[in-house]
């Protein structure tokens, strides 16, 4: 189920706890969890409903600006198809998260290049696009897809199974490697471009690719690096807008972290660090 930015905001802040789409059928059951770009968001009931009874309170809870909007909404794509209403709710941050954290032991890198190795049987490629997402990281999807000489699509659902077991982590453009698959390539020996070490701390916030992008030019790829810049001096940053600058301030809040309220910058140092931002 497609739901924007805002509505994903928006659900992990309790504002809203219902959705509605017009499906043939129901397309999701109740307790399903889904992964999002806020984190875990679970289905607490799937209801078909006729539009007649759709209230002012479901379309506040919607987060639709009236009744009329939501009925407006339903009815521009497939108004013949019946409605249904969707119960939501924030969930918890995706397990993924603390995984791609989490460095094995010997053993437990052994056993998850037995894994990538079964995946190599159909024909090798999980080392290489290992190794290609360490070279380029925050490179879009097609570029990486053309220089593996895969089709953009296939290429995205094979980083999606190294995903999932925490070796790469996605940005709003392209991936990155995380701290997981980098200590796999180092335990196996392979070469790596040198100073692409995975930053520890907490992953920034989807905030879009032209604010990702500013801020990643200035060396800052976690929220414990925008914590050590003032608001003004994130937003003043080219790309960075009220959303994204509003998106991070919350994602500071529930870090317990903050934009730094001193009189005056700090001092540039190695951006790799959880206290230091690169100047720009």
């Amino acid at each position: 189920m497609q739901m924007r930015p805002a509505e994903l905001t928006a659900i992990r802040a309790g504002e809203v706890d219902l959705a509605f789409r017009r499906w043939e059928m129901p397309r999701l059951k109740v307790g399903t969890r889904m992964r999002t770009a806020v984190g875990l968001i679970e289905v607490t009931s799937v209801d078909r409903v006729p539009v007649s009874r759709l209230t002012a309170k479901d379309a506040r809870r919607a987060g639709a600006a009236s009744l009329a909007a939501l009925r407006q909404g339903l009815d521009r794509v497939h108004p013949e198809r019946p409605v249904y209403r969707i119960g939501l709710r924030y969930a918890g941050a995706d397990p993924r998260q603390a995984l791609r954290e989490t460095v094995p032991d010997e053993a437990g890198l052994d056993e998850i290049g037995a894994w990538l190795d079964r995946l190599d049987r159909a024909g090798a490629w999980t080392r290489a696009t290992l190794l290609l997402i360490d070279e380029l990281p925050a490179t879009r999807a097609p570029e990486l897809a053309e220089k593996m000489g895969r089709d953009t699509l296939s290429f995205k659902q094979n980083v999606r199974k190294l995903k999932e077991r925490g070796l790469t982590e996605s940005l709003d453009i392209g991936y990155r490697l995380s701290a997981r698959g980098a200590a796999l390539l180092d335990h196996e020996g392979h070469p790596r471009k040198p100073g692409n070490e995975p930053v520890p701390g907490t992953p920034l916030p989807h905030i879009g690719a032209a604010a990702t992008k500013a801020l990643n030019a200035r060396g800052v790829t976690r929220l414990e690096q925008v914590a050590m810049l003032s608001a003004d001096e994130v937003q003043a940053l080219h790309g960075v807008g009220p959303y994204a600058l509003n998106h991070l301030r919350t994602a500071l809040e529930e870090a317990g972290l903050a934009f730094n309220s001193g009189n005056q910058a700090p001092a540039a140092a190695d951006p790799r660090t959880h206290d230091s931002v690169a100047p720009c």
